[in-house]
């Protein structure tokens, strides 16, 4: 396929099965390996057999290129015999004024070497330090638990605040830290949650010493004209993963990239309409990469702001549109119409593709 370039808003749309949870998932995997625990996502996964297209039979290795800038990063994986993956091939590559230059991390090993060559000192450590930095900023968020185990409802450690962790258990200790350390962030997430929810006030933030342990704290919150604290299941789903998504767009120290799948489940269309505008406002920030069949979410973007993945002879294509190309379409519909009517494509056809 070729390249796919993605910008400051890249909004993924298409059928169900086309492709866009697995492009989810090879950023997800990505950070894995950064933390070395390939092998580990791999069973959790199932077996590189479920990973790769069509299995191992159909399927031998899975190659990547990741490019920044001038730098970049390449590797190979090949499935084994007890369900997990080998290293293959791993390098670090730079454009040069001079033209290309590749230099091998090494291979056969079941983690991949680039976090280890970035503790190391070697003639390579800028572009190793570029490439691992820039994949360990990544960030993929999966906000779609709320049920009554999950981790955002549940006490957590007060210290656990560094950062908003991807399934925002930690919500209440990282909002405490914001509350007191960048107060005007903190109180921009409060306005922008009770755009939302019309009732809301206030997060209720109170450490509790439990005995013989560590600082605890609980996400409980408050509404307008009461002092009563609520407990987080007292908010419906949608409510709860929009205070999540608010978080993570208007947090003071952002990823250089965030990837969210399917944030509109459960969000009322005005919280959808918010979400479009934290979108747009965060990629003056960072990077976003959005996967949605939300046609309302839809209609917060430019056709340019869009990815396209539609399956062809089996296999994911993404394509980007020329905005210019629709002129005359937009002048009577939205880009949600557009992509209702099969206009954009990605709605399903015989291969999971456009119709005919």
């Amino acid at each position: 396929m070729d390249d796919l370039k993605l910008r400051s808003i890249n909004i993924l749309i298409g059928a169900n099965g086309a492709g866009k949870s697995n492009l989810v998932s090879f950023f997800h995997m990505l950070t894995e390996m950064m933390e070395g625990r390939l092998q580990s996502w791999t069973r959790k996964q199932g077996s590189a057999d479920r990973i790769v297209t069509f299995g191992v039979k159909e399927t031998a290795h899975i190659f990547a290129s990741v490019r920044f800038g001038r730098n970049g990063y390449d590797f190979t994986l090949a499935p084994t015999v007890d369900g997990g993956f080998v290293i293959q091939e791993e390098k670090t590559f730079f454009d040069g004024n001079l033209g290309p230059i590749k230099k091998s991390l090494g291979s056969g090993h079941n983690e991949v070497w680039l976090p280890k060559h970035y503790k190391k000192l070697s003639e390579q450590q800028n572009i190793v330090t570029h490439c691992y930095e820039s994949i360990s900023n990544w960030k993929v968020f999966h906000f779609h638990d709320t049920s009554d185990t999950a981790g955002v409802k549940r006490l957590g450690s007060l210290h656990d605040n560094e950062y908003l962790r991807p399934d925002a258990s930690n919500l209440a200790a990282f909002l405490y830290r914001l509350k007191h350390e960048h107060e005007a962030t903190y109180e921009q997430i409060r306005k922008t949650v009770s755009l939302a929810i019309p009732f809301f006030d206030d997060f209720v933030l109170k450490p509790q010493a439990l005995p013989t342990e560590e600082e605890q704290i609980r996400l409980l919150w408050r509404q307008k004209d009461s002092d009563y604290p609520f407990w987080p299941s007292q908010l419906s789903d949608g409510s709860i993963r929009f205070i999540c998504l608010a978080t993570a767009l208007l947090q003071p120290e952002p990823p250089s990239t965030i990837i969210i799948d399917e944030p509109e489940l459960g969000l009322h269309p005005y919280a959808i309409t918010l979400l479009g505008s934290l979108i747009r406002s965060a990629s003056k920030r960072m990077q976003l990469i959005v996967s949605t069949q939300s046609v309302p979410l839809v209609n917060e973007f430019s056709i340019e702001d869009l990815i396209i993945v539609e399956r062809e002879n089996g296999a994911s294509v993404f394509r980007r549109h020329d905005e210019k190309d629709f002129e005359l379409w937009l002048e009577e519909y939205t880009v949600g119409e557009l992509w209702e009517k099969n206009v954009l494509g990605g709605r399903p056809g015989p291969d999971g593709g456009a119709g005919q």
